[in-house]
């Protein structure tokens, strides 16, 4: 113990490698102090019986120094796996450190509390996608647009060709395809093959339509050119009949109490049988 205060006199009086000091307090950047505050109890230089928590490769372990080992600096620590399961991992704790202070004993238990917690959040973290920004120099740059710019106009000239293989199809002119890529053709004469059915489709409901909404008449040609005969020889019979009449009319007086009226032409009606 006299040597433990010899310790930390030289420690916080003259120099200490691990001390940081800010305005308000002091703290130790050592990585087997248990608290991270520079003073007597968390110093771990200063104090021969010590234990704290340190997480290795995602594995938490207890250290333990002991004033039986202060002369064997490479076995000073010793090292302890802690289970995974919380409870047994508490039990471990309290059984090794039965003996030793009860500050410490809290101590070491609150930072595996804490480092417990730094676990589950990284992994977390790691589970969770996040945008990260890559720097990009301008040569790399430069060479992208440039692949950028040709992949646009490569796609330019497909769709000129193909284009220009559909206006050909239409003219009906397909012995001037010569060199042209195979994928494309087929797909442009697959293209003007379904306008070409949709265009029959629409002519063919066009037709059943007009089909569905002409009237057709149907007459009988043997009876009615002899009825039209007959109508047209009463007809002139009529036309020669009427200039006496009329000359009668217009040499009898006016005065005549009765004038014999015309004769009446015959009413003629035309049948038309429908189907």
């Amino acid at each position: 113990m006299n040597s433990d205060d010899l310790i930390w006199q030289i420690i916080n009086n003259s120099f200490c490698s691990f001390m940081t000091k800010t305005k308000t307090s002091k703290f130790c950047r050592n990585e087997y102090n248990l608290t991270g505050l520079c003073n007597r109890h968390s110093c771990p230089l200063a104090n021969s019986q010590y234990a704290t928590v340190r997480e290795e490769d995602g594995v938490i372990y207890l250290y333990m120094k002991v004033a039986e080992r202060a002369h064997l600096p490479a076995k000073m620590w010793e090292r302890v796996k802690l289970h995974r399961n919380y409870e047994r991992a508490i039990g471990q704790i309290k059984e090794k450190l039965i003996y030793w202070n009860n500050w410490i004993r809290r101590r070491v238990i609150a930072r595996f509390d804490r480092l417990l917690e730094v676990q589950k959040r990284s992994r977390r973290l790691v589970l969770t996608s996040e945008t990260k920004l890559v720097p990009l120099s301008r040569k790399v740059e430069r060479r992208e647009r440039r692949r950028e710019d040709k992949a646009l106009v490569r796609a330019g000239l497909e769709t000129a060709i193909e284009k220009e293989m559909l206006d050909r199809l239409r003219a009906a002119n397909p012995e001037e395809f010569v060199n042209v890529d195979r994928a494309a053709y087929e797909k442009a004469l697959q293209a003007v093959e379904v306008e070409d059915e949709e265009d029959d489709e629409e002519s063919e409901e066009e037709e059943e339509d007009e089909s569905e909404s002409e009237t057709e008449y149907v007459e009988d040609f043997d009876e009615s050119e002899e009825e039209i005969e007959d109508i047209q020889e009463q007809q002139e019979e009529g036309e020669e009949e009427e200039p006496p009449v009329r000359q009668k009319l217009t040499l009898s007086s006016r005065g005549a109490a009765a004038i014999a009226p015309p004769r009446k032409r015959a009413k003629v009606t035309v049948e038309y049988d429908s189907d």
